[in-house]
């Protein structure tokens, strides 16, 4: 699935692709956002892999949220000004679509992010395993030791299966660098892996000795995982 966020400031432009997401099966709406400063919390706080962006917003242009996306996010103009496409490419946006907006131009633009998602899978993607920096040398750890992660200001705590390890790194760096398809943000203290949960109960999930909260901003996440 293809987990998607819709930026736009005009209701109906919203209501448009809303219902062209749910003709697509593999398709799925995680938010639909009218402020874009609301559209990127949601994102930083949240997997999501691709954004039908407006450009013309008050407080910030799209163009102006474009840049300052996690890099892994794709993007997809939508727009009534073409004007702005040359700029548009340029930011590496998937597409550019202009208002009205036919269905036939939306599927297009979502399969050059099926394309893209064929061609070969990015390092994070491709490697069973990472480094960190602990004290004075970088140590290998391999994905599948890796229980959850736990953020503790500028440092991590990485709760393997057997012992831990401390690492200079913020929780953020490794959401950025740990596959999502393996690893969920959970909490903004807390990363897990998704195949080392035990049960989830409520608001809690359970991973080896640890019962860890689900944050309220992230629980869209865990109910992806029910899905």
């Amino acid at each position: 699935m293809i987990r998607c966020v819709i930026i736009d400031d005009e209701p109906l432009g919203i209501k448009l692709l809303e219902t062209y997401v749910s003709k697509l099966d593999y398709l799925t709406l995680s938010a639909s956002f009218s402020n874009p400063l609301e559209g990127l919390a949601y994102i930083k706080a949240n997997p999501v892999d691709l954004v039908f962006l407006d450009i013309q917003m008050p407080e910030l242009s799209g163009m102006q949220l474009a840049k300052i996306l996690p890099e892994h996010t794709q993007i997809i103009f939508t727009t009534a000004y073409p004007e702005y496409a040359v700029e548009g490419f340029e930011i590496k946006a998937l597409d550019y679509l202009l208002k009205p907006i036919s269905l036939y131009r939306f599927i297009n633009a979502v399969e050059r992010y099926n394309a893209l998602s064929k061609q070969e899978p990015t390092q994070a993607e491709s490697k069973s395993y990472i480094f960190v920096k602990t004290e004075y040398r970088q140590q290998k750890i391999n994905l599948e030791d890796i229980y959850y992660l736990k953020g503790m200001g500028d440092y991590c705590q990485i709760v393997l299966g057997e012992g831990n390890v401390m690492t200079l790194e913020k929780l953020k760096s490794f959401e950025q660098r740990l596959p999502s398809n393996l690893f969920r943000r959970i909490h903004k203290s807390y990363l897990i892996a998704i195949d080392k949960i035990e049960y989830i109960e409520k608001s809690k999930i359970k991973i080896k000795d640890a019962l860890i909260p689900v944050g309220h901003t992230y629980e869209t996440n865990l109910n992806n995982l029910l899905k």
